[in-house]
């Protein structure tokens, strides 16, 4: 019996930001649509390293694909100057229930979650988006900005993290990287400064504060929040959320795991039917996206298994056509 195994640098060959968003799309149409088995992750907290492991496993009906990803968030890391997150994907193949790859789940968590953003922008956001606004830099905040840029003409982009020279290096790294993400990247000197003119914002970092303050957001922007992952976290102010038109990834994981929602939740700013739409419901045209340009917008994402399972399976497909990886026998 083979296993085929892909490195990180496998899987960044094998499928392009663009492609990843349409299979993410695909894969939240089959969530909402009654397509995909889905349990809620368990998470396995390290509480004395405040680090959390979670187990992702996920099965897609309607492409008969099945994979469960493990995934490792602690924040300590960047002290030891290691990333934040560590992720491996196991690829099952749903006739059999064999196993028939293990990829790099690192780059691949950063590219399905910047996929989602890129999906829910191009569902959400005006079609004359031109700025873009970044909180946090890295990883993530790298595939957010890509997938931005992938779906609406980015013109100009500011970036804003706690650390200046992150935020420096940040810029420098992705100016260089070419279309369709433009050379003006200029970093902030307030969060005031990075969200006052933007169209299109992302916020991709560990606070357990929101990072903007609602008041400095323009008319019609749309704000992905990517990185409030537990109850006790928060990016996105509550006055945002009350007043903005809420789109999440999933209803039952964002309701019980995204602070972004819980906590106007318990203060009675927001209730559980203040929630418009799963993403995969508008990707269906079961509901509809933005309805006016005024109307400021809002995607929750805490991240399901569905996006893990319809990546890795096309990585596998697109592996499998270009000879990557290496086969070896369990």
């Amino acid at each position: 019996m083979k296993l085929r195994i892909l490195s990180g640098a496998d899987v960044r060959r094998a499928v392009t930001m663009a492609e990843a968003i349409e299979a993410v799309r695909q894969a939240y149409i089959q969530l909402s649509t009654g397509q995909a088995v889905v349990p809620l992750r368990t998470p396995v907290e390290v509480e004395r390293r405040d680090g959390v492991t979670l187990f992702m496993p996920a099965y897609l009906a309607g492409s008969d694909a099945m994979a469960a990803k493990i995934v490792s968030v602690f924040p300590e890391n960047t002290k030891r100057g290691l990333p934040l997150i560590h992720a491996v994907v196991i690829v099952v193949d749903a006739e059999t229930g064999r196993p028939v790859a293990l990829m790099d789940g690192t780059y691949l968590t950063a590219l399905r979650t910047g996929a989602a953003s890129g999906v829910a922008t191009d569902l959400l956001a005006r079609p004359d988006a031109r700025i873009a606004a970044i909180f946090g830099a890295g990883a993530q905040a790298r595939t957010q900005l890509e997938a931005v840029c992938t779906v609406r003409p980015i013109e100009r982009v500011w970036v804003y993290d706690t650390s200046n020279e992150a935020a420096a290096a940040y810029a420098e790294e992705m100016r260089g990287r070419g279309q369709p993400i433009p050379a003006d990247i200029s970093v902030a000197d307030s969060p005031t400064q990075t969200v006052q003119d933007a169209d299109v914002i992302c916020t991709a970092t560990t606070s357990s504060a929101p990072v903007f303050s609602d008041a400095d957001l323009r008319p019609g922007v749309h704000v992905n929040g990517i990185g409030a992952y537990t109850p006790e976290m928060q990016e996105i102010p509550a006055e945002t959320v009350a007043r903005a038109t809420i789109v999440v990834d999933s209803r039952s994981a964002s309701l019980a795991e995204a602070g972004d929602l819980i906590i106007p939740l318990r203060s009675g700013l927001i209730t559980e039917d203040s929630v418009y739409a799963e993403i995969g419901e508008v990707a269906a045209g079961r509901l509809s996206g933005r309805q006016s340009a005024e109307e400021v917008t809002f995607f929750k994402s805490v991240g399901v298994a569905v996006q893990d399972v319809a990546v890795a399976d096309l990585i596998l497909r697109r592996a499998k056509a270009l000879g990557l990886g290496i086969e070896v026998d369990l």
